[in-house]
């Protein structure tokens, strides 16, 4: 086990944190199968475009509550927040699966719950990504966010396919009420974390306005380029329920099936977090180049002829994702300052799922149309779309070069994103605004 790949774990509120949000996560994981596949087995009949419009109405909020939600995690208790936050999704949970048990449950009703579910998560998604920068020193931030992608996609491995057995064996109401008990764990994690220990948050007056987190990031070109990324990457190429599911049913497979398509997609998921954990920083080289492979390894799979050559293809396709996606929340974290962490990051929160109300519907409709390949297809345009748009960043910025020495090499320039922080007042202090503000010489005349 390499120390620098596991750094973050010898801080006792992160070793905390990271196993109840390891048992949460199987939960959640288990419960997303089971909503795809009840309402695309059992409340209609394998309507993919319905699976879509869940998919939409679950990722909407995020989109249309992210000043609020961002001002939320900025301005309140974190830890408080997120145990009413957690609270609310195992009641959830534990509601729709009684109602499926009891045998009324329509496709209105879970229209509605998937809609409360995405409310509910449009306050928790900010609020827990800028608590794991509570739980670790900055220089750790990184490696604490790919050990939760890593925690994240080992719970895929894991909850999908267990899903998929229980299904099969009990039926998929007693899934979302293991959901609901999984809660628990992250619950008794947030009040087992010592408080004393957390790392001092920056507040300002200045940092209590909503747009502030939009104007910082329309200032930091990097971040508009990752942003841009995320986005068609979350549109089009993140759409995962409705390949799997689809794909599965092509291939003459029943639950367990699309529950292990799943699980294999985690394995690669997880190899890239383990790597992302390795990295000393987040970079966003690696985001555009993982977005190339997504789009490759997507393109790769639409084509393939048997059920376990596509799930082979999967393990890159889950490689990619989370190469990608892991590197750019960590560079997004720690390259923010921070006491705009948490609009900012609800802000990249509401871009990644934000664009799912807008992708799934339209992944759906052609999976029901067209077939499943063709929706794979679509994604993986959006990734070649997102991979063109970070690699001409890079050669217009002029970041890529020829390099000094070698003749048919290429070189890349580090990005280091300047502070535009707008002034504040003088008793506002943060690593970012320290670290960027010039010094001015003796000597020199103002101009």
């Amino acid at each position: 086990m390499s120390s620098s790949m596991f750094r973050s774990f010898s801080v006792f509120n992160y070793r905390v944190w990271f196993i109840g949000a390891l048992v949460s996560n199987v939960g959640q994981w288990m419960q997303a199968t089971a909503l795809s596949w009840v309402v695309l087995t059992q409340l209609t009949d394998n309507d993919a475009g319905a699976m879509g419009i869940t998919m939409a109405l679950q990722f909407a909020p995020p989109l249309l509550l992210v000043g609020v939600t961002g001002w939320v995690a900025d301005r309140f208790d974190r830890r408080r927040l997120l145990m009413l936050t957690q609270s609310l999704l195992l009641a959830i949970g534990a509601v729709i699966g009684v109602l499926i048990l009891q045998g009324v449950m329509t496709l209105a009703l879970m229209y509605l719950f998937t809609f409360v579910l995405g409310l509910v998560a449009a306050f928790d998604n900010p609020a827990r990504q800028a608590f794991v920068s509570d739980l670790v020193a900055r220089e750790n931030a990184s490696n604490a966010v790919a050990l939760n992608a890593a925690s994240f996609n080992s719970a895929r491995m894991i909850g999908p396919a267990a899903a998929g057995v229980m299904i099969v064996a009990v039926g998929t109401g007693w899934v979302f009420l293991v959901n609901a008990a999984t809660f628990l764990a992250m619950i008794v994690a947030l009040l087992l974390i010592r408080t004393d220990e957390l790392v001092p948050r920056v507040k300002a007056p200045g940092a209590n306005r909503l747009a502030d987190g939009f104007r910082y990031v329309r200032r930091r070109p990097d971040l508009m380029v990752t942003f841009a990324m995320v986005f068609l990457l979350g549109t089009f190429g993140m759409n995962f329920p409705i390949f799997a599911s689809t794909m599965a049913l092509e291939f003459g497979k029943d639950a367990d099936g699309y529950g292990l398509l799943s699980s294999i997609l985690a394995i690669g998921s997880l190899a890239g977090a383990l790597l992302a954990a390795r990295r000393d920083r987040a970079r966003i080289r690696m985001v555009v180049v993982g977005t190339g492979l997504f789009a490759v390894a997507a393109a790769v799979s639409a084509v393939m002829p048997s059920y376990v050559l596509y799930a082979v293809t999967l393990m890159f396709t889950g490689f990619a994702v989370v190469t990608t996606m892991t590197t750019a929340n960590g560079y997004v974290q720690t390259t923010t300052d921070p006491a705009l962490r948490g609009r900012v990051l609800a802000l990249y929160m509401a871009i990644l799922m934000g664009g799912t109300p807008i992708g799934a519907p339209i992944v759906g409709w052609v999976a029901a149309e067209f077939g499943p390949r063709a929706a794979i297809w679509l994604g993986a345009a959006g990734a070649f779309v997102a991979f063109a748009i970070g690699f001409g960043w890079m050669l217009l910025s002029g970041r890529l070069h020829r390099h000094e020495t070698r003749r048919f090499a290429l070189t890349l320039d580090e990005t280091r994103p300047i502070s535009v922080v707008a002034p504040v007042a003088p008793e506002e202090f943060s690593d970012e605004v320290a670290g960027t503000t010039p010094i001015t010489l003796p000597g020199r005349a103002r101009r």
